[in-house]
C-alpha cells in the first residue's frame, strides 16, 4: 500500500521479491467471509449472477466462474511485453490488499508467487477498453488455476491493472524528458543568444501558474549569468514562450502522477465489499486516468511543435548570423537541412498519437454498457508520442550543438551560467565533423544524450514540490 508510480516501476524493474502483509491478510480473508454471508441472502454480481447484460440472470453453477475465466480470456494476439506483465500483477497485488474485493488472501499469494518465481503468464492486449482488464486478466486467473473457485472470478477481473502498468512507464518515461526539455532548451538559447529577460522571477509572479512558475526558475538556474548578450530585444515564440507552454506540460504529468497514485493503491473494485455490505458502483471506469494521459499527450505535442520552431531558427542566418542550415564547405552545402525533415515527420507522429482517446464511444452487451474511458489506447498512445518527442528534442539539440560548434563558442565562456557543462558533455559525445555527410548516427547519439541526462536527473518534475 502507498506505491507512488515511480516506486512501483522500480520494484517491478528489479524483480524486488515482494509478500502479502498480514494485515492485508486479515483485510482479505474478513472480506472474503463477509461476502460469502451477504451472498446468501441477496444477488452479487459476477457471484450469484452472469455479468454484463446477464446481471438479472441468478446462477448457483459452480462452474460459473471458470466459464466466466474461459470466455472472458478472448483478447487479441499481442503479448504485452514482460515488464507490463510483471508491473501489472504487481499493482493488481497491491490492490487486493486494501480488501474490498472479497477475494481470499490465497489469491493474492498466488500472485505473488508468480512473481516472485519469475513465472509471469503471457497476458494478450485486446478487449480492454477502460472498463476493466477483463482479456488479461481473464487470462491471469486461468494461470492461477484451483486458487480461483467459480465466486472469486469476477472479482478478479474488477480492476485496470494491466493498463496502470502501461501508464506507470509512461508516466516515469514522460517525467524524465520533461526534465531535460530545459537543457535543450538552454542549449538552443546559448545557440540563438537568447534574452534572457523571459525567465525574470517578476515575470512568473506576475502570471504564476505552477508549471510555468517551475519551467522558469529551472531556466534561471540554467542561463542566469550567462555572459553573452541577447542579440535581440525580443525572441521568437520558441525561446520567448518557453516556460509558458513547457510549463502546462509539466502540471499535466503532475496531474497523471496524481491519479496514478491513487488508482494503484486504490481498492477500486466491483462489486465492493463494505464491512457487512456489498456496494455495486462504477470504479471500474478509467476516466480519470484517461483523461489525465489524454491532457498529458496534447500539451506534449505544443512541447513539440515549439521544439521545431526553436529548429528552424537555429537554421536560418537571420537568427544566428551563422552560415543557411549550419552548413560548412563547398559552396550550396546543405549541412543540417534534412534535420528539419526528420522533426517534421517526427512531429507528425505526435500530432497523430496525441488525438484524445476519450473522443471514442461504445455501446456494448445489449446496452448495458453505453461508455468507455479507452484509457488502454490512450496508454500506448502516450508511449508512441513520447518515442516520438524524443526524436524531435534529438533533433533540436545536434542542431543548437552544431550551431554553438560554428559559432566557436566553448562550454568555459559559459561560466558561471550552469548550461557550460551540459554544452560540454553533448560537444564530447557528438562528432564535430561538419561537413555534409549523413547525421543519422548525430541523431541516434542525441537521443542516447537525452536518455543519459534523464538518467542523472535527481528531481521527477511531477513528483517534486
Amino acid at each position: 500500500m502507498g506505491l507512488t508510480p515511480l516506486d512501483a516501476v522500480s520494484l517491478g524493474q528489479r524483480r524486488t521479491p515482494v509478500q502479502l502483509a498480514e494485515t492485508a491478510r486479515k483485510k482479505m480473508a474478513e472480506s472474503a467471509v463477509a461476502v460469502a454471508e451477504i451472498a446468501l441472502h441477496r444477488p452479487v454480481y459476477g457471484r450469484t449472477t452472469g455479468v454484463g447484460a446477464n446481471r438479472d440472470v441468478l446462477t448457483s453453477d459452480p462452474e460459473h466462474g471458470a466459464r466466466l475465466l474461459k470466455s472472458h480470456s478472448t483478447t487479441g494476439t499481442t503479448s504485452y511485453p514482460k515488464d507490463v506483465v510483471r508491473l501489472g500483477l504487481l499493482i493488481r497485488v497491491n490492490q487486493l490488499a486494501a480488501g474490498g474485493s472479497g477475494l481470499a488472501p490465497e489469491v493474492a499469494d498466488a500472485i505473488v508467487g508468480l512473481l516472485n518465481n519469475d513465472a509471469l503468464p503471457d497476458l494478450h492486449r485486446g478487449g480492454a477498453i477502460g472498463t476493466g482488464d477483463l482479456g488479461p486478466l481473464a487470462e491471469l486467473g486461468l494461470a492461477l488455476g484451483d486458487v480461483i473457485d467459480g465466486t472469486s472470478a469476477l472479482p478478479l477481473l474488477s480492476s485496470n491493472a494491466l493498463t496502470l502498468a502501461d501508464t506507470c512507464l509512461a508516466y516515469v518515461e514522460a517525467a524524465t524528458l520533461i526534465n531535460v526539455v530545459p537543457l535543450v532548451g538552454a542549449l538552443s538559447h546559448v545557440a540563438l543568444r537568447g534574452n534572457a529577460e523571459v525567465y525574470d522571477e517578476r515575470v512568473h509572479e506576475a502570471r504564476p501558474q505552477p508549471g510555468q512558475v517551475r519551467v522558469a526558475r529551472r531556466m534561471r538556474g540554467l542561463l542566469d549569468d550567462l555572459p553573452l548578450p541577447p542579440a535581440r530585444v525580443q525572441d521568437p515564440f520558441g525561446l520567448r514562450a518557453f516556460a509558458q507552454v513547457l510549463g502546462p506540460a509539466v502540471d499535466h504529468v503532475d496531474a497523471l502522477g496524481n491519479a496514478l497514485m491513487i488508482d494503484i493503491n486504490a481498492s477500486a473494485e466491483n462489486p465492493l465489499v463494505a464491512g457487512d455490505t456489498v456496494l455495486h458502483n462504477g470504479n471500474w471506469h478509467a476516466m480519470p486516468i484517461a483523461l489525465a494521459l489524454d491532457s498529458l499527450r496534447l500539451s506534449l505535442h505544443s512541447v513539440a511543435t515549439l521544439s521545431t520552431s526553436r529548429v528552424a531558427n537555429l537554421v536560418d542566418p537571420d537568427f544566428t548570423g551563422l552560415s543557411r542550415f549550419l552548413a560548412s564547405g563547398a559552396e550550396a552545402s546543405s549541412g543540417v537541412m534534412m534535420i528539419e525533415y526528420v522533426a517534421h515527420d517526427a512531429l507528425a507522429s505526435v500530432r497523430s498519437t496525441a488525438q484524445p482517446a476519450t473522443l471514442g464511444t461504445a455501446t456494448l452487451s445489449r446496452g448495458a454498457e453505453h461508455h468507455a474511458s479507452f484509457a488502454p489506447q490512450a496508454a500506448v498512445l502516450t508511449a508512441q508520442l513520447l518515442d516520438a518527442l524524443r526524436d524531435v528534442l534529438a533533433c533540436e539539440l545536434v542542431t543548437a550543438v552544431r550551431a554553438v560548434r560554428l559559432a566557436g563558442i566553448e562550454p568555459d565562456q559559459l561560466a558561471p551560467a550552469s548550461v557550460g557543462p551540459w554544452l560540454a558533455d553533448a560537444l564530447a559525445a557528438l562528432p564535430g565533423d561538419l561537413t555534409d555527410r549523413s547525421l543519422r548516427d548525430d541523431l541516434e547519439i542525441g537521443r542516447g544524450l537525452l536518455t543519459q541526462w534523464g538518467d542523472r536527473q535527481v528531481e521527477h518534475p511531477a513528483e517534486s514540490g
